[in-house]
């Protein structure tokens, strides 16, 4: 299981642990690493390399003796006006939205396939994939693009048993989020747009793609499910 640590990252290791998966997480912060490794000893492996290496990545995930599943989680948002998008901007939020999630994706259906085995992918996307969001051009376009990659892996992957998802979040009330959006204003703007008015948990993001990752999932392929109270209805 390939997953980058923030709070849904945090949220996806406690589900999957309690599924008895066993957790591989790459992240290019230490101190994260360490955090993670003290509080579910026993149950995962970290290993530090920064997901925009290419060479680096592959070499990580091939020194792993098995991978059966994969949640690519990593993202970052910048957010910027038109007309104040700098290029810096627009080249890290495509290295780590797109590009890296590509490199993982391959990398570990390279060795299904040569395995012969299966395996599960979810990709986490957003609601932004769907949506114009003022100040979110570059992640709006990273995100519609993880939508369409990961139909296109599911297209080229079935056949050799493996499947691959998304999940569409809305926002999600994890403690970065409650910083930006900690102005009442700014928030029930937001709010107003979710039919069940409120942002979604960590948890309940987690266990959709612990389902999307479990045979209960054995015939869904190239799905991109909403995670969003109902966002994407109106």
């Amino acid at each position: 299981m390939e997953i980058k640590f923030t709070g849904i990252g945090k949220a996806l290791v406690q589900k999957l642990i309690s599924c008895e998966a066993f957790v591989i997480a790459l992240d290019c912060r230490v101190d994260q690493l360490r955090l993670l490794e003290d509080e579910f000893k026993g149950n995962i492996e970290t290993i530090c390399v920064d997901l925009n290496d290419w060479n680096g990545v592959q070499s990580a995930l091939n020194s792993v003796d098995r991978i059966d599943l994969v949640v690519n989680n990593a993202g970052i948002c910048l957010l910027e006006s038109v007309g104040c998008i700098s290029e810096e901007s627009v080249d890290r939020q495509l290295a780590l939205n797109t590009k890296a999630l590509i490199n993982v994706s391959q990398t570990v259906a390279q060795q299904w396939i040569e395995s012969a085995r299966k395996g599960a992918i979810v990709n986490i996307s957003s609601q932004s994939s769907m949506r114009a969001l003022r100040d979110h051009l570059v992640y709006c376009a990273t995100k519609g693009a993880v939508d369409q990659i990961t139909r296109v892996l599911a297209l080229e992957l079935a056949a050799h048993r493996i499947r691959v998802n998304a999940v569409q979040p809305t926002v999600v009330w994890t403690d970065l989020a409650k910083i930006v959006w900690a102005d009442p204003v700014v928030s029930g703007a937001m709010k107003s747009r979710i039919p069940m008015g409120r942002f979604a948990e960590p948890e309940e993001v987690a266990d959709a793609v612990a389902f999307l990752l479990s045979d209960r999932a054995a015939m869904i392929t190239g799905a991109t499910l909403p995670v969003d109270g109902g966002f994407l209805c109106t």
